[in-house]
Formats: structure tokens, sequence, C-alpha cells
């Protein structure tokens, strides 16, 4: 049950916060910038006003994980620290001798508060709206970026699972019949996953076929759990206990499993958007979506910073329509060709490569034509045929028996002349000179605010996670402005 909000009355101790909390304290400056209000307001549904026993504000939960973020410790900490830190009780609105919650309190918080709310954009809104209030956004211009999170938990190849699964399953048919060893079909030594899903599917074929085994529970457990784990390779070929995180690629060698923050920024580095998607998504797409949120939350763009996964055919159409320049550089692959299923198939400017459908990176490039005579050239992407073959997605995209699956693009070279002539302009080197800015922001979010690796399983958690990450950088950023 929650009661209608009301103003706390301090006890005789509380002119003790007047001595010992100086002036200059970041948590008191942050209670004199922002009213909290607003959490209260947009959280009040969640709560009954009439049953139970008596909640605690969700304006005080609130302050707890906003604690926990800016001094990057755990949900146990942030209420250790809060029993004897008065720092952080003056923050809360605690009278000094108040005692704290139980640390457990705050993941039902975070599920049952918090669940189904659009955290995300309703902190960078408010924040926006007080940089805006307080004169300190002037410019018209975002720089927009991407940093990816590592998931919280480790992701396996599917030919590790499949091999742990039925090495399991050997072992357990191995305790009630030590002679079934030699009915066993022959282990795959070569790292094909073709290979070792048709080894492990001749293994159940040959436990089904002896009831007098595969009716024992435990052996049945164990082969049920196989069948499941062949028909559920997932479509990137990894398992992970983060069914939400994919596999992002930072270059042609090198990826990792988790998630990406797309973001838009000011030049005074006010973060005015962000969108949390799944590793394998590219950064250009998502564009738009910044844009129109960055404009709902009250800032005027006339220019947008970018590198070259930024300057796609459609993201300049839409700011052209705009008068929206774009200062970010062209690259053939992605802003000169003419590209069948434009949609599916998505530029990774890291790695230079396209990613398919399924999220699986092209694993090397060729270009064909005659150099610098654009509507003879081509650049023929190759993807691994193997995964093709056992990929959920290759209806309509792999043909049974070929030998190679290829995506290519078609460079014309006369598209583009005014974004090339643009590039050239004093303007467009000035703005570039800018784009430093982000890559210091996300350095922030994970070196100092614990943004470089999930806390949580699931891209809702990944998403309250970069709510209060943000909104703390934000709030940091503005106090240093102001």
């Amino acid at each position: 049950m929650l009661v209608q909000q009301q103003t706390i009355q301090f006890s005789e101790h509380s002119s003790l916060y007047d001595l010992i909390i100086p002036k200059d304290n970041l948590l008191r400056k942050i209670n004199e910038l922002i009213d909290f209000s607003f959490i209260y307001d947009e959280l009040v549904i969640k709560y009954c006003t009439n049953n139970g026993r008596m909640a605690e504000s969700p304006v005080r939960m609130f302050k707890y994980l906003l604690l926990k973020t800016i001094y990057t410790i755990s949900d146990v900490d942030v209420v250790e620290r809060s029993r004897y830190d008065m720092s952080f009780k003056y923050f809360l609105e605690m009278n000094p001798e108040d005692d704290v919650i139980n640390s457990s309190s705050l993941t039902k918080f975070r599920k049952l508060r918090l669940k189904d709310t659009d955290l995300l954009n309703l902190l960078i809104n408010k924040t926006v709206t007080i940089a805006v209030e307080k004169g300190i956004i002037r410019s018209k211009s975002i720089i927009v970026d991407a940093t990816n999170t590592l998931s919280r938990s480790n992701p396996f190849s599917a030919i590790e699972v499949l091999r742990e699964r039925s090495k399991l399953l050997r072992k357990t048919v191995y305790t009630f019949d030590d002679q079934f060893k030699g009915r066993m079909p022959q282990k795959n030594t070569d790292n094909d996953l073709e290979k070792e899903l048709a080894y492990c599917k001749e293994l159940e074929e040959r436990i089904e076929n002896e009831p007098s085994i595969s009716s024992i529970p435990a052996v049945k457990e164990k082969l049920n759990l196989l069948k499941e784990t062949v028909e559920d390779t997932q479509e990137n070929f990894t398992l992970s206990k983060d069914t939400d995180a994919k596999t992002g690629h930072k270059s042609a060698d090198s990826f990792f499993f988790g998630y990406k923050t797309h973001l838009a920024m000011t030049e005074e580095r006010i973060i005015t958007a962000a969108v949390v998607t799944s590793g394998e998504k590219g950064d250009g797409p998502e564009l738009p979506k910044l844009l129109e949120m960055s404009q709902e939350n009250g800032i005027e763009v006339d220019t947008i910073i970018g590198d070259a996964a930024y300057s796609g055919k459609e993201n300049l159409k839409i700011t052209n329509g705009q008068n929206i320049k774009v200062v970010a550089r062209l690259n053939p692959s992605i802003t000169q060709g003419f590209r069948k299923d434009e949609d599916k198939f998505d530029y990774n400017k890291d790695a230079d490569r396209f990613i398919c459908p399924a999220g699986h990176l092209a694993i090397r490039k060729a270009r064909g034509g005659t150099k610098d005579v654009g509507a003879n050239q081509v650049d023929t992407y190759y993807f691994d045929v193997k995964k093709c073959k056992t990929c959920p997605l290759k209806n309509g995209c792999y043909k049974e028996g070929a030998k190679t699956k290829t995506y290519s693009v078609s460079i014309k070279s006369e598209v583009h002349q005014d974004q090339m002539a643009f590039q050239e302009t004093e303007y467009y080197k000035e703005k570039a000179k800018h784009r430093y800015k982000i890559e210091a922001k996300n350095s922030e979010l994970k070196n100092v605010h614990g943004y470089d690796r999930a806390i949580s399983y699931g891209i809702n958690n990944m998403q309250m996670q970069g709510a209060m990450a943000i909104f703390t950088v934000n709030l940091k950023r503005i106090l240093k402005l102001i």
C-alpha cells in the first residue's frame, strides 16, 4: 500500500546534516537541482492505495538505485553504506536515526515497479528539460555513436554445448549399462557443426531404439535435454543464459557478446536520446529514432555528427528532407551502392563487412570491375556456407547445395555528389572535430559507472541499467556547467 506523497518531517537530529554535509557535496547538489516527484507520479499506478502493508516511497527506492549507479556498488553495499553514511541518508531524505531497507527490496522494486515503464526515455527527457531550462544547451548539433556492453553471461558455441550434453548422456547410459559403449556411434572430431548435429541425432536414435535404456528416468532426462539443444540451435550459434544478448563485431577479427546502446548527445555533452539493442544490430538504422527522440525531448537539430555508419542513403534522404546536415564520411559500401534487401543485410563499419539477417558477419570481401568506374565495380561479401546450411533463416536466402553464399553491392560513383562536396567544406571539418566528445562519454559510462558489463540478464534490464547510467552522467554534466 502506498499513501499519498507527503512532505517528510525531519527529527530534531536533522540539523546535523547542515553541519556534516558540505554545500558542494554531489548528493546535496543533485537534491537541490532536481525535484524527484516525477518518479512518484510515474510509478504511483503500480501501487495499491488501500490494501497491503505500507510500501517504501518509490522516490526513495529510486534514489537507492541512483546511489548504486553513481558509486558503482552492489545492492547490499548501497544499503549498508546508507546505514552509516550521512550524505546517503541526506540524499534519501531520511532522518539520521532511521533504519534502512532490506537489500532484497531493491530487486522487487526493479521487477515489480519499474517493469513496463519507459524509464530510459523518462530520465533522459527530465535531464534534457533541466539543461534546456537552465540555458546549458545552446548548440543545434547532435553527435551519434554506439557503445557495446558485454552480457553478464558468457556465450558458448553450439558445438561446445552439443558436445557437453552428448557427453552427459553417454556417461548416464554407461552408469546403467557399461557394455553399451560398443553400440555408440563414432564421435565427431571435426569442428563442424553440421557433423556434430548429425552425430547427436544418431546418438539419440541409437538410445531410443533400446527401450531398456531410454526408459530409465535419468537417461530420459539427459536424452530430452540433448534433443532440445539440437532443436533450439540459436540463429548465431551461441547459447547463453542471456537469451536477448547477441554477438556483435568490433572488427573483422574481434567480437563481443552482449548489447549495443545507440546514443545521441549535444556538443555540450548532454545525452538527448538512447536506444538499447542486441549486439548484432547496425549503427546506421538507429539514426532516425535518435533524431526523432532528440527532437521530442526539445532539441533543435540542424547538424548530425557521426562516423561512416550513419551516411547511408536512407539516413541522408531523411535528413535532407529536414534540412539537416550530416557530418559523416561517405563509405561506398553503404552510400553509393544500390543494395538489394537493404533492410535485411546491414553494414558494420568497424569490421567493414555486411551482417546477414541471422547476425553472421561476412568472412571476406572482394572487389571486381574497373577501378574508378562506378558502373562496373562491385563489392562482393562472402559468408560462411557451413553456417548457412544449418541456419533457421536459410529459406529464401541460401540455395541448398550451393558451395558459396555471397552478397554484392554495386558501386555508383555519381551518387551523393552533394554530400561529397559538403565533406570538403570548412563547416564540415569544424563540426567533425566534435566527434571525439561522444567517445569520451562512452568511456565515462563504462569506466566510471560500470556500463562495460550488464548487471542482469535480458534487454529490459539492460535498458534499466542504461537509464540509470545516462541519468547519472547527465546530472553530473549539468551540475558542472551551471
